[in-house]
């Protein structure tokens, strides 16, 4: 039984057993996958951050970069707005000395706004409010200079230009991606909004001139200002500033000029008069010109340190960016890498590991587990460390090696019971078989006592021939099963037996042995203890030779010598087999089939024997296509099985044995036929050639018929025999007779031989006519009969039907092979 393909065809499974067809994923490819996927994940991961950090570093930078080159100019341009609606306004007014200062603050205006507008166009900033606003800067000078339209509306043009460019500020340089640096910049532009508050009110003091009047719109305006720059400074500019920046600021509001700043803001909200014209302002607005020149530029210092920090900060926030940049990438670089190695080391184990674990199994599968079964097939010992056994690991691995250990160690068990079942019925079919042995041979004795007896008659001579030459098939049966369960033949032959005879041997076990032409050579012999092995070897294939033959036709068996030791070809003339045939039949000769092989082929059983006695003897058998169409079996006895002791020095060269005459006429064959010599594996001695006188010359006789084919028997007295002895193996062996040697007629002399060494003498000439026998050198009879064919009708109707039969079944595996 083999250990790996499962006996008989395979079960078709359904759909449902089968389920859905999935596409295996390897386990390599899936633990390759599991490290690839994390890494590319986690590098992406890291170059996104890197990016995203790399763009708000860069964004710093370039708004630190605009913020220096743009911020400063930009800033500038604020305060010289400031300044010129302050004299724009002091100019309405008619205040003294206005003009010139006019004039000189719109010079450092037109230069702010030329520096600005350079700035920003290389700085690409989006100013164009701004710059669009500035183009209204001279029709509004025009109208102040001719002071038409209205006071609120110059203002209101100053202010808006002013609020445009904080909101610039605000949006170009807030940071409003970064927490720390937005939290920073909004005091920023919280200062600038309240310098604007009291820009606003210094620009509404100078508006009322030296009448100190102020329209009640402009009175609310200067009310709203103030109101806005105390809430700018206690909400959103004191709270943010850091501690340097709150002392510093902490000293400009208790300086004098802001206590004379808050002085005159209460003043001018609680202490001013209605008039006609509008709101007059108490006399304290002098003192206003000169505290507001002294803290507007503490303040406008406070927002040029504030600022300059902000960009300070943010340069170096951008340098951290790019610092922490570097450390995630090499951070991220030896974590991939450390992932990796881990990976790459675990994979590798677990591989390693199931690799092992792969050739464990395919060594297990496919050497040690065949070889046991061989073993436990044979009743050899079984060496049990060499399985594989359960080590109690807990992880996979080891779980799936146990596992294994375990279905081995269950096949074992299932192998050594069926080979304990299978010896258990060998011994069973042994004993069988030796018992019916036993009365085989009983009654091929029987059989021979009463030939001996009854020999004159010759129809019951015929019979008793007839149910002897059954008796020796249905013992050939017997020892076939005796093979196949392990069994041996028994051998009583205790001298080697040349070729010639034990081809006459091997084919007087065929019931059809008239057919059976023997070719072979005198020089060679078999060694005793093989004779009845080769006999029965070549006994099934003449069997099988004569029975998917044509009835009429021929079987020849030839014998030679070959290099590799003794070659027997036994050709038949039977139908043509397909090539598939042949190697499926030289398969079952060279390999060993379980007992289910053979309940499956119980009509072949015949080529499992002959593989059998093959094996034993270390023959070859092989089977082919012959040149005549038929079958042609080719066996190669090893040299070894040949004994060449007793060949003699020289002998004639060898001629083909019974080729021109049929083989009934061989008396040793009709005698061995009759008597049972070949079931009854005789030892045939072969008589010594004896000198004769050499032959005198005669005339031709006349032809004359040839006689009927009547088998040879020994009716002379014979010697007392013992009992049956049982063999070995158990069967009984058959009594052994030495046939008496056949007569020699005058008429065919033979040369003396020559002692061994001597030098082959000259070949005796050849007198025609000498060779003939006694009975053809006298006249010849009329016939009175014809010839008949000694073969029974049911005979003939056997032999026909055995063959149309083998005829069919080569016909039908014919039809099978064609595509």
């Amino acid at each position: 039984m083999s250990s790996t393909e499962p006996e008989g065809p395979p079960v078709p499974l359904t759909t449902r057993q089968r389920g859905p067809r999935r596409r295996t994923v390897r386990l390599r490819t899936l633990l390759v996958c599991l490290a690839v996927v994390p890494t590319v994940a986690m590098g992406t991961q890291t170059v996104l951050t890197a990016e995203r950090l790399l763009d708000q570093s860069a964004h710093l930078r370039a708004d630190v970069a605009a913020s220096e080159h743009t911020g400063v100019p930009l800033y500038t341009l604020l305060v010289d707005l400031q300044a010129e609606r302050t004299a724009s306004a002091a100019l309405w007014a008619g205040s003294p000395g206005a003009e010139q200062e006019l004039r000189q603050r719109r010079q450092a205006t037109d230069r702010a706004a030329a520096e600005f507008r350079r700035a920003a166009a290389e700085a690409g900033v989006s100013v164009g409010e701004v710059v669009r606003q500035l183009g209204d800067l001279a029709v509004y000078r025009g109208r102040a200079d001719a002071r038409t339209g209205t006071p609120d509306t110059l203002l209101a043009y100053y202010t808006a230009l002013v609020n445009e460019i904080i909101r610039v500020y605000q949006h170009e340089f807030s940071h409003s991606e970064d927490a720390e640096l937005t939290q920073a910049s909004r005091p920023v532009v919280s200062l600038l909004s309240a310098s604007e508050m009291m820009a606003r009110q210094d620009a509404l003091l100078a508006l009322a001139g030296p009448s100190r009047e102020l329209s009640a719109g402009a009175f609310d305006q200067f009310t709203s200002a103030v109101g806005a720059q105390r809430y700018l400074y206690e909400t959103w500019v004191v709270p943010y500033l850091p501690e340097r920046d709150r002392r510093f600021y902490e000293r400009i509001t208790t300086s004098p000029a802001w206590e004379t700043k808050t002085r005159i803001e209460n003043a001018i909200i609680f202490e001013n008069k209605d008039s006609d014209t509008g709101i007059r302002l108490p006399s304290d607005v002098g003192e206003w010109r000169a505290a507001h020149a002294s803290f507007s530029m503490q303040m406008a210092t406070l927002n040029i340190d504030r600022a300059r920090q902000v960009l300070t900060l943010g340069e170096a926030k951008a340098d951290r960016l790019q610092t922490e940049v570097a450390r995630l990438i090499g951070g991220s670089g030896a974590g991939l890498l450390l992932v990796v190695a881990i990976v790459v080391a675990s994979t590798r184990s677990v591989l390693r590991r199931l690799d092992g674990l792969h050739r464990r199994t395919v060594a297990v599968a496919e050497r040690i587990l065949p070889d046991v079964v061989a073993r436990l097939g044979s009743g050899r010992p079984v060496d049990e460390s060499v399985l594989p056994r359960v080590t109690g690991h807990r992880d996979e691995v080891g779980r799936i090696n146990d596992a294994f250990a375990r279905v081995v160690a269950v096949s074992v068990d299932g192998h050594r019971q069926l080979a304990a079942e299978r010896h258990g019925f060998g011994m069973f079919a042994s004993g069988i078989a030796s018992r019916t042995g036993n009365l085989v041979s009983r009654q091929l004795a029987l059989t021979e006592d009463i030939q001996d007896a009854f020999g004159h008659d010759e129809p019951l001579l015929a019979q008793l021939m007839r149910s002897d030459q059954l008796t020796v098939g249905m013992r050939r049966q017997i020892e076939n099963l005796l093979i196949l369960s392990g069994g041996e033949i028994p051998d009583p032959h205790t001298e080697p037996m040349r070729i010639a005879d034990l081809l006459r041997e091997a084919a007087a076990e065929v019931e059809d042995f008239r057919r059976i032409e023997r070719q072979a050579l005198d020089e060679a012999s078999v060694q005793p203890h093989v004779i009845s092995q080769i006999s029965h070897l070549l006994a099934e294939l003449l069997d099988n030779a004569t029975r998917f033959s044509p009835p009429r036709s021929k079987v020849v068996i030839r014998a030679e010598l070959v290099a590799d030791g003794l070659s027997v070809e036994i050709e038949d003339r039977g139908p043509r087999v397909a090539s598939a045939t042949y190697e499926e039949m030289n398969q079952r000769l060279h390999s060993a089939p379980p007992y289910a092989v053979l309940a499956e082929n119980a009509h072949r059983l015949g080529l499992f024997v002959v593989g059998h006695l093959a094996e034993q003897l270390g023959a070859t058998v092989t089977l082919r296509r012959s040149v005549y169409g038929g079958t042609s079996a080719v066996v190669v006895l090893p040299g070894g099985l040949l004994d060449s002791s007793d060949r003699p020095a020289a002998q004639p060269a060898a001629q083909p044995v019974a080729q021109s005459r049929p083989a009934a006429e061989d008396p040793a064959d009709a005698a061995g036929a009759g008597t049972g010599a070949a079931p009854a594996r005789k030892a045939v001695r072969t008589p010594a050639l004896t000198p004769e006188p050499a032959p005198t010359p005669t005339p031709a006789p006349s032809a004359a018929p040839p006689e009927e084919p009547v088998p040879a028997r020994v009716t002379g007295p014979r010697a007392v025999e013992p009992a049956p002895v049982p063999t070995p193996a158990g069967l009984p062996s058959r009594r052994r007779t030495d046939p008496a040697p056949p007569a020699r007629t005058a008429s065919a002399p033979r040369p003396a031989l020559p002692a061994r060494g001597a030098a082959r003498p000259a070949l005796p000439e050849r007198v025609p006519q000498t060779h003939m026998s006694q009975q053809l050198r006298g006249p010849r009879a009329p016939e009175t009969t014809d010839r008949q064919d000694p073969a029974t009708p049911e005979e003939v109707a056997d032999a026909w039907a055995d063959y149309e039969q083998g005829t069919r079944k080569v016909e039908e595996e014919l039809r099978q092979d064609q595509p």
